[in-house]
């Protein structure tokens, strides 16, 4: 187990760290206006994180220790197809409902 003080001055410094990043965007340039170049990028920046958070638990799930599941691969290529075609929250249903019912028949 970790000490008391290491565990107070990790947990001091990741709060320092994650405040200074977030003052940096809020604070510093909270009132400013942001150049359009700028702006442009920023928009992708979600369509970038979010395959990037989901592609692991579809191709690697933790609750199988890592190994690949081919009925999540068919549940994402689901939800997919629903989110291309009806948007997002039909993709989530889709997605949820067809691993759901997946695992109920195959496993």
């Amino acid at each position: 187990m970790i000490d008391d003080h290491t565990f107070w001055l990790v947990t001091f410094a990741l709060g320092l760290g994650t405040y200074l990043i977030r003052f940096s965007f809020l604070g510093l340039l909270g009132g400013r206006q942001l150049p359009d170049w700028l702006l442009t990028h920023l928009r992708y920046v979600g369509v970038a994180v979010l395959p990037a958070l989901v592609t692991p638990m579809i191709l690697w799930p933790a609750s199988l220790n890592g190994s690949f599941d081919p009925l999540r691969m068919i549940a994402a290529l689901a939800a997919l197809l629903a989110g291309a075609r009806l948007g997002v929250i039909w993709a989530i249903g889709v997605g949820m409902g067809s691993l759901w019912t997946l695992q109920f028949f195959f496993s």
